[in-house]
């Protein structure tokens, strides 16, 4: 079954076109690396799956919801509540523990809840780093907070933007085996990465140029 679902997406700004009528579908529990060069369209697709940007025509389905009908509040909803984002930054709050810095994400689609946020933690192997600031995290661990953070509202699908983008090769392996783990354990992941041995780690992998979906060395 689709999670996600583009058809004839266009974003248009002035005399450039970002996206060029991509179709795209993503099902459920699909693990999708998206590729191209700078200036492809990848920042853009994954603002508009965010629901961050609007398309400038064609329409987006995601959990069975068309986002182009939504107003702006809608949309905020539907990002706190279908979407976990996971970006190249950690953006972590630095005066919060890691397990407050999981809390925050709870307060603003629910209630905090400091079990869950610790069960989160511990999926990603950092239960006792729960109440350690970001200044006392690795790099790597930063990141399985963010993870975490992400994973806090069982979201339909987990956006993330440059994982490793900001780690160096053996924080990058815990990342994408945990990643992986997520997968097995039926998460749906669409990841935009410039690493091809990262990309390599996906079902699936989608070029973009252009704007456009193309075959790989076409």
């Amino acid at each position: 079954m689709s999670v996600l679902e583009f058809k004839k997406v266009s974003k248009i700004y002035g005399d450039v076109k970002a996206l060029d009528k991509i179709n795209l579908s993503v099902n459920a529990g699909e693990w999708v690396a998206i590729m191209g060069p700078s200036g492809s369209g990848k920042t853009t697709l994954m603002s508009i799956i965010g629901c961050m940007t609007r398309p400038s025509c064609g329409t987006v389905w995601l959990d069975g919801q068309d986002l182009t009908k939504q107003n702006s509040r809608a949309l905020t909803i539907v990002r706190r509540d279908k979407i976990g984002l996971v970006f190249q930054e950690f953006h972590l709050i630095n005066y919060l523990t890691a397990l407050e810095n999981v809390m925050v994400a709870q307060y603003y689609h629910s209630m905090p809840n400091e079990t869950e946020a610790l069960q989160a933690l511990a999926r990603v192997g950092l239960e006792d780093r729960a109440k350690h600031l970001p200044s006392q995290l690795s790099g790597g661990e930063q990141q399985r907070v963010c993870v975490a953070r992400s994973l806090i509202n069982y979201p339909s699908l987990l956006l993330a933007d440059e994982p490793t983008g900001n780690l160096d090769e053996t924080n990058e392996k815990i990342i994408i085996n945990l990643f992986s783990q997520l997968h097995s354990e039926g998460s749906t992941i669409l990841m935009v990465t410039h690493d091809p041995e990262v990309a390599a780690q996906a079902q699936r992998i989608i070029y973009l140029e252009h704007g456009k979906i193309v075959e790989p060395n076409a």
